[in-house]
């Protein structure tokens, strides 16, 4: 098979071998047909190189290698679970449902805030302290999808460079997929595997306001809002309703000039905040400083966290939290799945471009348009098109 897959190094990388340099641009994957196993090398394919690791996994050595915390294996479970092929997806389901039982334990954090406003450098340094302190951390961080090209930059990681290279630490990121239903499953299933893996605190980083709050919101324990000292009137509006999802609300790059401005910051939060109703019953959310420069503020903000698990704990409120987030998901995926079944079935899309027209002419309204197209739909044909995505049956 004809290979058209190449890679090049950046001309800021040094031509002699170094690990700080682990760098490559890859042209594309185009001209590849067969992408079961990854970006293929073509010295791979074609028998001149032999792989450093085993090209194809079973479901055993999956579960054997995330319930040992290997973070190769880790990071191998994530990429099937964002798979996309339904025989993927089946597998990845099946991993997940075997590792179920080693999940449930750890403390998520949902971290958002806007851009600019310093939540990597924060999620590096915050890290950091919980790996000296003897945690193991899994960052997962949501990057948005171009509508154009179809692609995400997923260069988060590269701002988190101390923190990368922890053994007790694990980070991920994950392209958002253009819906905030994909980011809800696979970054939930994502989560889970981390887990599964040992990390006994998960952070989910988002894009920026505006960006899927409302949705990594209803999967974590404690969310965290991370802002700018001088954000003017003009975003009060946007930052009023992303506060009254925060649990807390931290202002960042608290240091040098900026302390006192700050510190002025942290008193307006503190009034708006008594206009808004808690995130979680019973926690009174407030404003704290931080800064990811200096590493100060960073253990008060743990203690915080710490304070909360342990109040929403003994009230029931952290395990009815839990118990919602489950149901939440289930009800998404039931969502997702009825969307896949109307717009994969043969007779809606051989029938689409023909009532997108009378639409587009005004001959047809978009509810008479809706309404033929699902008189159309039968859910039952659909459902014996379907791949049993969930049927245990052994990989070919």
């Amino acid at each position: 098979m004809e290979q058209k897959y190449t890679t090049s190094k950046p001309s800021w990388v040094p031509e002699e071998k170094n690990d700080k340099f682990a760098c490559s641009v890859m042209s594309g994957i185009d001209g590849i047909k067969d992408t079961t196993v990854g970006n293929i090398n073509p010295a791979l394919a074609s028998g001149k190189l032999k792989p450093k690791r085993k090209m194809i996994m079973s479901e055993d050595d999956y579960v054997e290698g995330v319930a040992r915390g290997d973070r190769m294996t880790l990071s191998r479970a994530i990429t099937l679970i964002e798979s996309n092929s339904p025989r993927h997806f089946a597998k990845a389901q099946r991993v997940l449902q075997r590792l179920l039982p080693r999940t449930g334990k750890a403390l998520r954090i949902g971290i958002t805030g806007v851009p600019g406003a310093g939540k990597s450098t924060m999620i590096e340094a915050f890290g950091n302290m919980l790996c000296d302190a003897g945690h193991r951390v899994a960052v997962l961080t949501v990057d948005p999808t171009s509508s154009v090209t179809k692609g995400s930059i997923l260069g988060d990681k590269t701002r988190m460079g101390t923190l990368s290279r922890r053994p007790e630490a694990f980070i991920r990121p994950s392209p958002a997929g253009g819906t905030l239903g994909g980011v809800a499953r696979k970054s939930r299933e994502t989560m889970l595997m981390c887990e599964a893996a040992g990390y006994d605190v998960i952070i989910i980083e988002t894009v920026g306001v505006g960006q899927s709050e409302t949705t990594v919101r209803s999967m974590v324990d404690f969310f965290l809002l991370v802002v700018l000292t001088g954000a003017g009137d003009e975003l009060q509006g946007i930052k009023k309703g992303i506060m009254e999802l925060a649990d807390a609300i931290v202002i960042n790059k608290a240091d040098g000039d900026n302390l006192t401005k700050a510190q002025v910051s942290r008193g307006q939060y503190e009034r708006m905040i008594e206009y808004i109703r808690p995130a979680t019953p019973g926690w009174p959310t407030h404003a704290y400083l931080c800064s990811a420069l200096e590493k100060t503020g960073l253990k008060e903000l743990w203690e915080v966290i710490r304070a909360f698990q342990k109040m929403t704990t003994e009230s029931g409120v952290w395990q009815k939290r839990r118990d919602g987030q489950l149901l939440d998901w289930m009800h998404s995926m039931i969502d997702e799945h009825l969307h896949n079944l109307f717009f994969e079935d043969a007779v809606v899309t051989g029938r689409m471009p023909e009532i997108r027209e009378a639409v587009l002419q005004g001959v047809v309204s978009p509810t008479q348009a809706v309404a033929e197209l699902i008189n159309l739909f039968d859910v039952k044909r659909a459902a014996m098109r379907q791949v049993d995505l969930f049927h245990p049956e052994k990989e070919k």
